[in-house]
Parts: C-alpha cells; sequence; structure tokens
C-alpha cells in the first residue's frame, strides 16, 4: 500500500504548526515574565499582539528552517531511509531548541535591557566581557534555573510533537512520482521563501515593521527573539538618513561643534563616577515619600546641583560610558564601542582636558577587557587604566565581575591621590550588577527590598560614603569637580519606572566642595550632556564637538532623545515624542501623561512636526557625524 503524494508535505506543515503554537506560548509566557513593562494592555491589545505575533513569528519559523524544510522534501528515495530521517529529526530539533533558548533568555533578559535582544549580544559575549563568561555561566544557570527549566519544557513537547507526526512513507517512485515530488520541494520552498520574506514588497520585513501593526511599548510582544537577532546580524553599519538637503535646516535644531568658552578657565580636578545601575528610582531624594536606598546620596545631593530631570542614553554599560565619557550616544541597534565605527577619533573629556595640562586615568574594577574598557579608554585619550590586573588583590574579587566596590573606591582615592593636579578620573563601580552579590560581612546589614538589586544599592551607597571621607581628607579634594550618574537604570517594579521614558531616568549629581553649586534643576538632561557641562562649567576655551548641551547653559533648549526598535523617542519641554520612520509620529503631554497613554499628535500639529523634525535633524547629523568620522 502507497500513501498518498502528498503524506510528506502534511507531516511538514503538522510540524511547522507545532512550531508556531511553541512561538506563541513563548509569547505568553515572556508577557507573563515582565507584565509591569507593559502597562495598560487591554484584552483587545493582548489579541492584537498575539495575531499580529504570527507574522514575525511565521518569518523566523521559516528562517530558520529552510535547510531543513529543503533536506525533507528533497525528491529523492534515500529520504525514506532512517538514518536520513534520524539525521533530519536532529537537524530540527537542535536548530529549532536554539530559536527557544533565545525566547527563553528574553524572559530575564528583557527586564535589563527592555528590548528584545539583537545580534550585538555576540560581540558583547564575544569582545565585551573578556574572561567573564566562562565564570558567570554557571552563576546565571543558579540564578534563572527556571528558565533553563521552561527551555527542557518546550525541547520535550517539540521532540513529542515531531515524533507523533512522524508517518512511514511508502512511494512508487516512478517519473511521475518524481515530477511530483519536485513540483512540491518547489512550491513549499518558494511558499517558506515568500513567509520569511513577509510578503511580495520589496524588502524583507524587518524589527521596524512592527511598529505598523502596535504602539510602540507593545512591539517587544509582537516580535520574537530569533528574529530580533538574526534581523541585527546583517547591520553591518548605519543606513545615513537624509531627511534635510541644506546643513542650515539642520542647524535650526541642532549644532554640535560648540564654540570656545569667553571666560577665565577653572583649573579644577574632574572625577566622574558613574554608578551601575543606579536608577533615579532607588534615590529617596529625587522621590518625595518613598523608601530610600541610598542614605548617602541623598546627604550628597543637598549639597550638590542635581538634575532631578536626567536620563541615560542607552540600557547597556557599553552604551552608558561612551555617552557619559565622549558624549557619544547609543541611537543605533550596535554600541559604539564594538561598532565598526568603533575606532574613529572622537572628543572626551579626558582627550580635551589634556590640551590644558591635564593628566587622566580610568579606574574600574572589573576584568581587564570587559566590555572593552580598556580599549575605549585608549580611544579617549586616557593616560592610565586601571583595571582588576592593576588592583593586584584576589582577596577582593567578588567571584562574578571583579573588585568590590568599597575596596575599589579607596584604592581608586589611594592611586588618584598620586596624581598630579590637576588631572580628570573617571571610576566605574560594579557591585551593583547581577548577580547582586554582597560581601558576608555586610549581609545582615543590607538587606533586600522589594527587589534584590537594593541590597547591593545600599551596599555601593556605603562605599560611596566611605570613598568621599577618604577623599575629603586629601588635598585634592576641595579643588575637585565631581559628577556622579548612573551608567543605565537597573530593574524596576514601579508603574512609571517601567515606562519606555522611566526606565531611562538616572540620577545626575554635580558636586563641588565648600561651593556655592546647589539646588535641584529641573532641566530635562542626558547623559551626553555632562561633557559639555563639566567643560561649560571650567569655561573651558577651545572648541569641541558633542551632541549634548550644557544643563548650565539656560538659552540651550535641553532634550532627551533615546532609540529602541527603530524608534525615537524625544523629552523636550512638557512633550514626549515618538519618531519612526514608517509611521506617524505619536506625541504625549508628559506633565499632565507621564506614563505616555494618550496620543494627542492631531491636537497639537504644530508640536508634533517640531518633534519630528528636530528628531530628524539630530539623527542626521549623528549618522553623517559618525559615518564620515567627524566626530572632533
Amino acid at each position: 500500500m502507497h500513501n498518498p503524494s502528498y503524506i510528506r508535505a502534511i507531516v511538514l506543515l503538522k510540524r511547522i504548526g507545532g512550531l508556531m503554537i511553541l512561538y506563541s506560548l513563548c509569547r505568553i509566557l515572556f508577557l507573563l515574565f515582565n507584565l509591569s513593562h507593559f502597562p495598560g494592555l487591554s484584552f483587545s491589545n493582548l489579541i492584537s499582539v498575539l495575531f499580529y505575533g504570527l507574522y514575525f513569528d511565521a518569518s523566523t519559523v521559516a528562517m530558520l528552517n529552510l535547510f531543513y524544510i529543503f533536506l525533507f522534501l528533497l525528491p529523492l528515495p534515500f529520504r525514506s531511509n532512517p538514518y536520513y530521517n534520524l539525521l533530519l529529526k536532529w537537524i530540527f530539533v537542535i536548530i529549532n531548541s536554539i530559536g527557544l533558548l533565545a525566547n527563553c533568555a528574553d524572559l530575564v533578559y528583557f527586564q535589563f535591557t527592555i528590548k528584545r535582544t539583537t545580534a550585538d549580544v555576540f560581540n558583547f559575549f564575544h569582545g565585551g566581557m573578556g574572561n567573564d563568561l566562562g565564570r558567570l555561566l554557571p552563576v546565571f544557570f543558579k540564578d534563572y534555573w527556571y528558565v533553563f527549566l521552561i527551555w527542557a519544557v518546550l525541547i520535550f513537547l517539540l521532540i513529542r510533537w515531531y515524533n507523533r507526526t512522524e508517518k512511514k512513507e511508502i512511494l512508487q517512485w516512478d517519473l511521475k512520482q518524481y515530477g511530483i515530488q519536485f513540483l512540491q520541494l518547489v512550491l513549499f520552498t518558494g511558499f517558506f521563501i515568500l513567509i520569511y520574506r513577509g510578503g511580495f514588497q520589496l524588502r524583507p520585513i524587518g524589527i521596524v515593521n512592527a511598529g505598523e501593526y502596535t504602539e510602540s511599548k507593545y512591539v517587544p510582544l509582537v516580535l520574537n527573539t530569533p528574529f530580533s537577532i538574526i534581523k541585527t546580524i546583517e547591520v553591518e553599519g548605519l543606513e545615513p538618513h537624509i531627511y534635510f538637503q541644506h546643513p542650515e535646516e539642520t542647524g535650526k535644531y541642532i549644532n554640535p561643534y560648540h564654540p570656545a568658552d569667553t571666560g577665565a578657565f577653572r583649573k579644577l580636578n574632574v572625577v566622574i563616577i558613574a554608578l551601575e545601575s543606579f536608577s533615579k528610582e532607588y534615590v529617596g531624594a529625587l522621590n518625595p515619600g518613598r523608601p530610600t536606598y541610598t542614605p548617602f546620596l541623598d546627604s550628597l545631593i543637598a549639597e550638590s546641583y542635581t538634575c532631578t530631570n536626567a536620563f541615560s542614553n542607552g540600557k547597556k554599560s557599553i552604551e552608558g560610558i561612551p555617552a557619559i565619557i565622549a558624549g557619544i550616544p547609543s541611537w543605533s541597534n550596535e554600541p559604539f564601542i564594538t561598532s565598526r565605527y568603533g575606532n574613529n577619533q572622537i572628543n572626551s573629556l579626558a582627550d580635551l582636558l589634556k590640551t590644558e595640562g591635564y593628566t587622566s586615568a580610568f579606574f574600574h574594577g572589573g576584568t581587564n577587557g570587559t566590555m572593552g574598557f580598556d580599549a575605549f579608554a585608549g580611544l579617549a585619550g586616557f593616560d592610565d587604566y586601571y583595571g582588576r590586573s592593576e588592583y593586584d588583590n584576589e582577596k577582593h574579587f567578588d567571584g562574578h565581575w571583579g573588585i568590590w566596590d568599597e575596596e575599589y573606591l579607596q584604592y581608586t582615592a589611594g592611586e588618584i591621590n598620586k596624581k598630579a593636579e590637576p588631572f580628570f578620573a573617571s571610576v566605574f563601580t560594579l557591585t551593583s550588577h547581577h548577580p547582586y552579590e554582597i560581601p558576608e560581612r555586610y549581609k545582615e546589614i543590607f538587606k533586600e527590598g522589594p527587589l534584590e538589586i537594593h541590597k547591593t544599592i545600599r551596599y555601593t551607597d556605603n562605599a560611596l560614603r566611605r570613598f568621599f571621607e577618604t577623599a575629603s581628607k586629601m588635598s585634592w579634594f576641595k579643588n575637585t569637580l565631581f559628577v556622579l550618574a548612573a551608567d543605565h537604570t537597573g530593574i524596576s517594579h514601579d508603574p512609571f519606572y517601567t515606562t519606555r521614558l522611566g526606565n531611562f531616568a538616572i540620577p545626575i549629581i554635580y558636586y563641588l566642595p565648600g561651593s556655592g553649586l546647589k539646588g535641584l534643576d529641573s532641566t530635562v538632561t542626558q547623559q551626553i550632556d555632562i561633557m559639555p557641562s563639566v567643560l561649560d562649567y571650567l569655561n573651558y576655551n577651545k572648541p569641541y564637538f558633542g551632541f549634548g548641551n550644557s544643563v548650565f547653559d539656560k538659552h540651550a533648549k535641553h532634550y532627551w532623545l533615546g532609540f529602541s526598535y527603530e524608534c525615537y523617542q524625544m523629552y523636550e519641554g512638557e512633550y514626549v515624542s515618538q519618531f519612526a520612520d514608517n509611521r506617524k509620529t505619536n506625541l504625549y503631554h508628559f506633565s499632565t501623561d507621564s506614563l505616555c497613554d494618550h496620543d494627542i499628535n492631531l491636537s497639537e500639529p504644530v508640536i508634533t512636526n517640531y518633534m519630528e523634525n528636530k528628531t530628524k535633524a539630530i539623527l542626521q547629523s549623528y549618522e553623517q557625524s559618525i559615518i564620515n568620522n567627524k566626530m572632533h
């Protein structure tokens, strides 16, 4: 008895259908794990994202399985061989297990990046983590064992469904059968290529197309992680957008070339302290009436010039440090450090202040090579780099990322004390990073709050207190401008701080001991404003390049621009806009709608047009400057 000629096609469709169900299950799990990041998700929104998510799931499944589909439908008699079919089974299982693993990883990783993982994660693991990956993987397994359990269950279901759909093929291989099977191969291969492309349009669908089917804040729900990774692997460089034909048109909105200051130069030392994952949410002084996890920072804020409306320019350390030190934002899918433009000539505080006789040093207690910070420090013009190797005392190694903050900040103060004035130093803390461990002696002192990270925030806050106690006894202290800023935000459970805007909210603090530099400033500011602000305060007397503005310049139009999923979000004055090339610009009145739930672009066309044009002008200037190596 022979099987029908189409039996193999039916088996294939059943297996692909089973995969689609597993991807939808992953989407539901993703939502359940990250529900707080999608406020206002109604039942109709949920049905919509589940439905349109199938479009991107189908593309992903087709991409991952084209090779399997070709081999499975190959019109040759040996495809009935049991060993050949066993090989096909493991090709199918292995490829799709990898896709499911990517989806599972974002069940927890999303809360750190607030986006589906993209291909830049490979650069991060390959060149950005040095030798940390092998040491940290067991920690990830321990802390997120349930994710691997979910993955194992999905693989079990995948194999079980594969076995249930198995049909022994019995065909009479004559000329007619060869023709039928060859036609099936051509039709199915063509069909799945079409599915992979997303239709007959000129270009295959990409991440940006997700915005056509839902609101910006729900784009992560519509997408899946393998799709995001695959679609960004091929991205080698920026694709320049030309929105304006003449420089004077962009000049109406942004001019990254800053003129020399006319005042007398102040030869103050400068120390920047970049704080790992220090969200504004954790700082009591910036959240009146709420619990604080930073008692020392609160006391320092009372003596400092503090920006209460400050934002990061990225969601990763590898994005935050270039923004803080060199005013280079992350307005693309690839962090500057690991991009093809990572060797561009740039301005940085280390490089610019060197012309005024400053020496410079970059301190980070992580393993040398982590995040590529040692290479970036050289590119940025730092004279010295101090990492875990230079610290040279493994007794204080935390077992994961590097040297405990308390010991390393004391070491930093001691090394700075050896420097000739004037100097510029930057130190980046690390203890408040997952897996959120603190030294044994503090475990009964700094307890967890509602979030596990809270105990490490308390610990690092205490380490800062001890650093300033030590530094205050040194001769250079009173002649030093300190700048404290988070590299990016940490995990959150507050409705505002989980929004697309609130999830970038950080503290930025300027402190000059014994000076009149004090007060709370609600000016919108961002990490790329730190370099211009420091240079402005010093009355730097040479021109330089920088996308940001000095927070002390009351004539500038201050803004924040963030990027995620091909969508650019701008905050200026009382308004927040969301712009992407393929859809209308959304506008929100932030002072009355902090969760950005009510789009008012139709009722405020003038403001919408202004915000859209400013976003375009900034992007055009940014892309042209990076592509043409003109950031100096």
